[in-house]
């Protein structure tokens, strides 16, 4: 038997598992700590009511052999799939057909299967830093050929995206097959305007590429002229797959549900992807459990828009408390305004974990160090507004109480 030696290859901890990992050694030495979380990006709110109430008369569904469900259909239900299509594309004016929505178990989970209906020869374009998923899962794969001397895989294209050019990246002058876009971007908290993904929209249909569009935090998306879907850009769905997820919209990090869209009109070679990824989910994934659905279901209705972005409006608040706060101590920030992710300078002289390391140490708060994200993201720091209100409150006073000059 031999193994996939491409695991060998990427490190053995995933980012988040060794920033916990830290923390706990942290708190085992320090017992009488209270150290404030503000690094993973997941969500402490409860579930908002409709969606327990869904949830419970789902359960009860569930009991009785007359409304009792087994497998779900391979894609979603029908009553989720219509709830998505007419709330976030149909009332959008985009044209989206119901059976080019695939409900998963998340966009995590999505963004590192597709991969599989795409050859280990296709060359990738990765914005740098990143979402550590899109390059891990690559490599996994064996599209990432070797690690350079400079940290940098030799098979992938690498976009950095740093102030110097406000954390957008340029089109890269070598064609990829592959490209991965996250807007409002994981980890920089920056995001696209219509203009910017034109020109994305026109490259990839140009040259034959795929955009793989990660739009996980789109809900956070406040300014009118700041896309939700890369559908919203003309020739959109003849070059990409968009990436969705209810794990910040609705507070589903535990629920696990998502839902990845993949047009007809993409084609490569002659063929679809469409009916290849839907092949691929029939074989691989026993689709989401009803409970689960209905619980998606009843975040589209009318009171249920309202109790999230009530949810949405606590984190969005928590990411201006950070934001405000840290450029009060003297930092130089991105982000937080359409994301829930502040991202900032370290001080001079120090790497990302070092700030990470000095911030547990000094004011017992947990963030995520920018060079986990990728080489470019060395110097940067990423915060979340993930977290308790008060809590975060206390945090950046404590941050402002060591570094406020």
């Amino acid at each position: 038997m031999k193994i996939n030696e491409n695991f060998l290859k990427i490190e053995a901890s995933y980012l988040f598992s060794t920033v916990a990992k830290k923390q706990r050694e942290y708190q085992a030495a320090h017992p009488e700590a209270d150290v404030i979380r503000l690094s993973i990006g997941d969500v402490t709110k409860p579930l908002v009511p409709v969606v327990i109430d869904a949830m419970h008369k789902a359960v009860d569904e569930m009991a009785s052999e007359d409304t009792f469900r087994g497998y779900p259909p391979e894609y979603g239900y029908d009553f989720i799939l219509d709830a998505i299509q007419k709330h976030d594309y149909a009332d959008r004016g985009i044209d989206i057909a119901k059976d080019e929505i695939f409900l998963s178990d998340g966009a995590k989970s999505d963004c590192g299967n597709i991969g599989d209906i795409f050859s280990v020869d296709n060359k990738v374009a990765i914005c740098d830093p990143v979402y550590p998923v899109y390059v891990d899962t690559n490599i996994m794969a064996g599209r990432s050929g070797e690690k350079n001397e400079d940290g940098l895989w030799s098979n992938i294209i690498y976009m950095p995206c740093t102030a110097e050019n406000n954390f957008t990246p340029d089109i890269p002058q070598e064609i990829p097959d592959v490209i991965y876009l996250c807007f409002p971007n994981n980890p920089t908290g920056m995001v696209a305007t219509k203009e910017q993904l034109k020109k994305w929209v026109d490259f990839a249909n140009e040259h034959n590429s795929l955009i793989l569009f990660d739009s996980a935090y789109e809900a956070f998306v406040v300014d009118e002229d700041i896309p939700k879907s890369i559908y919203e850009i003309e020739g959109a769905k003849t070059c990409a797959i968009e990436l969705r997820s209810f794990s910040k919209t609705a507070g589903f990090t535990g629920m696990r549900c998502g839902y990845t869209v993949v047009p007809k009109d993409l084609k490569f070679n002659g063929t679809s992807l469409n009916p290849m990824w839907a092949r691929r989910q029939a074989t691989k994934f026993n689709g989401v459990s009803y409970i689960t659905q209905r619980a998606a279901e009843a975040i589209y209705t009318e009171e249920g828009q309202k109790q999230i972005k009530e949810t949405l409006a606590y984190y969005q608040k928590n990411a201006r408390v950070i934001y405000d706060g840290l450029c009060d101590a003297g930092f130089e920030c991105y982000g937080g305004v359409n994301s829930p992710y502040v991202w900032l300078r370290v001080p001079e002289g120090y790497t990302s974990w070092d700030f990470f390391d000095e911030l547990l140490d000094k004011c017992q708060v947990v963030g995520t160090p920018g060079s986990g994200f990728g080489p470019a993201g060395e110097g940067y720091f990423r915060l979340t507004s993930f977290g308790n209100a008060e809590k975060t409150v206390e945090a950046i006073e404590r941050i402002k109480a060591v570094y406020k000059k």
